[in-house]
């Protein structure tokens, strides 16, 4: 059912995108040429069909882990040569080197492919290696304690075993948002300090305008990848920085920078990055209860074609059918994050030129062919930012005097 609702989706968006590839919306039409407006079209069509394999490739990976046998195998395997931990990290690892193997094509393919077809891939052959390489020893280093300390909790903390591993879960993701700008973003990523100049300088007053402090203000080579622009808070507490893509910053003037930033800073102001780990360790909490009341019950085995019961079958099993039901709540999520949206834009409209505002998103949506029509069905599940019309309609009435 969730794989159907999701097919159907995608193919309304690519139909009525493509319905409206040759006519720019007419509060876009003098600023956004329609070559550029029917690359977006191309652009969006052509994910989405790439989206559409890969629902098809997931589905069939949920299927032959489950009903197929695949679990069941990798069980029968692996529990004549190890017990205990040893079993459960392989099992559990087994699962995610059977599935990226099987999902790397696709990763390819959008690289390689969809990404240069439109222009957008410097991605090379050797650095996707490289990308891939590390974060396989990142995965490795990082995952195996955390994989083994949740499944040593689970099979020693009794009953309340689901509460023991939620705390845990909790601290190692806050642990992650301290320790991520400063030793993990950087094996990916250079980021060299923004210079002394009129950028630096209306940065620097915005943000003692709207009380805010971080640890520094960062340039990204995110060119070495893709030619799209972006800008983000990363880190917690006192490692907070604010890093701009260099696209971003070829691309756009000192002004429409500043609101842009502004913008992130409304995310800040109005708690949302704090509302969303809130909502998220509280989502977590109740899915390891549910799984709690799950673990020893004979038909969650059955029902999904693995004879054997076990924590670690449990947990694999539980994480791979989570996101069918999970898929129901995407629209809930999607809107808070849209509401989130409007909410940073009023407060960067305070702080900053609506215009400046209006600006660089007009040339972010350009730069980064995003569609300026989609399916408003589509938009509703999987949209995290408003359509581009409706949040262009909400910053023009900033513009006018109360």
């Amino acid at each position: 059912m969730t794989v159907t609702v999701r097919l159907w989706l995608k193919l309304r968006h690519i139909r009525f995108v493509a319905a409206h590839r040759n006519v720019v919306p007419a509060d876009f039409a003098e600023r956004i040429a329609l070559p550029a407006h029917q690359k977006a079209a191309d652009y969006t069509v052509d994910r989405s069909k790439t989206a559409i394999v890969g629902t098809l490739i997931e589905a069939a990976v949920l299927l032959a882990f489950t009903l197929g046998g695949g679990l069941a195998a990798l069980h029968d395997f692996w529990s004549l040569r190890l017990d205990g931990l040893a079993y459960g990290l392989a099992m559990i690892f087994s699962v995610m080197v059977i599935s990226g193997l099987i999902d790397l094509p696709l990763s390819l393919y959008s690289q390689f492919v969809i990404e240069a077809r439109h222009g957008f891939n410097r991605m090379t052959l050797g650095l996707f290696i490289s990308d891939l390489l590390k974060q396989t020893l990142l995965g490795i280093a990082i995952g195996a304690p955390v994989i083994a300390a949740v499944l040593w909790l689970m099979g020693a903390m009794g009953q309340y075993w689901w509460l023991y591993v939620w705390l845990f879960w909790s601290g190692f993701n806050l642990l992650i948002m301290f320790v991520y700008p400063t030793w993990i973003a950087p094996l990916f990523n250079k980021f060299s300090p923004l210079e002394d100049g009129e950028m630096k300088s209306r940065i620097e007053a915005l943000l003692a305008r709207c009380g805010f402090r971080s640890s520094g203000l960062f340039i990204m080579d995110g060119s070495k990848r893709s030619s799209h622009g972006n800008a983000y808070f990363t880190g917690f507490g006192n490692t907070k920085r604010i890093v701009f893509f260099d696209t971003l910053l070829a691309r756009l003037e000192p002004p429409e920078v500043e609101a842009v930033l502004a913008h992130e800073l409304g995310h800040f102001r109005k708690k949302h990055v704090v509302k969303r780990m809130v909502l998220m360790f509280a989502g977590s909490l109740g899915f390891l209860w549910l799984l709690g009341q799950l673990i020893d019950a004979p038909w969650f085995y059955a029902g999904l074609g693995v004879p054997a019961q076990s924590t670690t079958l449990a947990l694999i099993l539980f994480f791979l059918v989570m996101p069918v039901f999970t898929f129901l709540l995407t629209p809930l999520m999607s809107h808070l994050s849209r509401r989130h949206e409007f909410e940073a834009d009023a407060y960067a409209a305070q702080h900053a030129a609506a215009s400046d505002l209006i600006r660089a998103l007009v040339k972010l949506y350009q730069d980064n062919a995003s569609t300026l029509t989609p399916d408003p069905l589509h938009s509703l599940f999987h949209d995290s930012h408003p359509p581009a019309a409706q949040r262009i309609a909400h910053l023009q009435i900033q513009e006018k005097p109360a």
